[in-house]
C-alpha cells in the first residue's frame, strides 16, 4: 500500500471533506468522528481504488455510506443548517428570517433519509454538479438528476404540509382574537 500517494491525493479534499462531513452530522465532533472513521476505512481500502483520479468520488462514497450506516435507524433526527455564506447573502439584515428559513430546511430535511440528504448537500451546498455526483454514485447523470428532483419534492411536499398546518394554527389564533371578550364583573 502506498500510505504516501493516498495523503497526497487527499491533501487537496481535506478541508472540503471535513466541512462535508459536519454538515452530514450536523455537529463538528460527529462530524469529526465521520471524518476520521471515513479516512481509516478509506486508507484501509485505498488498493482497491482502480484509477487515481476518481480519488475524489471514491472518498466521498465512503463517507456517503459511513454517514447512512451510521443513521439507518434514526436518519429523521439529523437535519441540515444553513452555511454561513447562505445566511450572510439572503438573510444579513433580518434575524427572524434567519430563523424561519433555517426552520423550513429542518422540517423539508426530515422527509429526506441520509442518501436523499448528502445528495441534496452536495449538489446545493457543496456545489457538486451532476457529473460528479453520476461519478460518486456510480450511475448515469439522468439517474442523479432524477433523485435530485425526487429529493426536492419530498423536501416540498413536506413544506407544504409544515405551512398549512401553520397556517391553521394562525387562523385559529385570529379568529380567537375575533370572538367577543365577556365582561367582568367590574366591567
Amino acid at each position: 500500500m502506498d500510505r504516501e500517494l493516498f495523503w497526497t491525493l487527499l491533501e487537496p479534499e481535506h478541508a472540503k471533506a471535513e466541512a462535508f462531513c459536519r454538515k452530514l452530522e450536523q455537529n463538528r465532533e460527529d462530524g469529526d468522528d465521520l471524518y476520521q472513521d471515513s479516512l481509516v476505512l478509506a486508507l484501509r481500502k485505498f488498493d482497491s481504488l482502480r484509477e487515481r483520479g476518481s480519488f475524489r468520488p471514491w472518498l466521498y462514497r465512503i463517507i456517503v455510506n459511513g454517514h447512512k450506516n451510521r443513521h439507518r435507524l434514526s436518519w429523521w433526527r439529523h437535519r441540515a443548517t444553513l452555511t454561513p455564506g447562505i445566511l450572510e447573502t439572503r438573510f444579513a439584515h433580518d434575524p427572524s428570517g434567519q430563523l424561519t428559513a433555517r426552520r423550513w430546511l429542518e422540517r423539508a430535511f426530515e422527509a429526506l433519509n441520509p442518501g436523499e440528504q448528502a445528495l441534496i448537500t452536495l449538489f446545493d451546498l457543496e456545489n457538486w454538479s451532476v457529473a460528479e455526483l453520476a461519478a460518486l454514485y456510480r450511475v448515469a447523470e439522468g439517474t442523479i438528476k432524477a433523485r435530485l428532483s425526487r429529493s426536492r419534492r419530498k423536501m416540498r411536499q413536506k413544506l407544504k404540509r409544515y405551512l398549512s398546518r401553520q397556517e391553521s394554527t394562525n387562523q385559529l389564533k385570529e379568529a380567537e382574537y375575533a370572538l367577543p371578550r365577556s365582561k367582568t364583573a367590574d366591567g
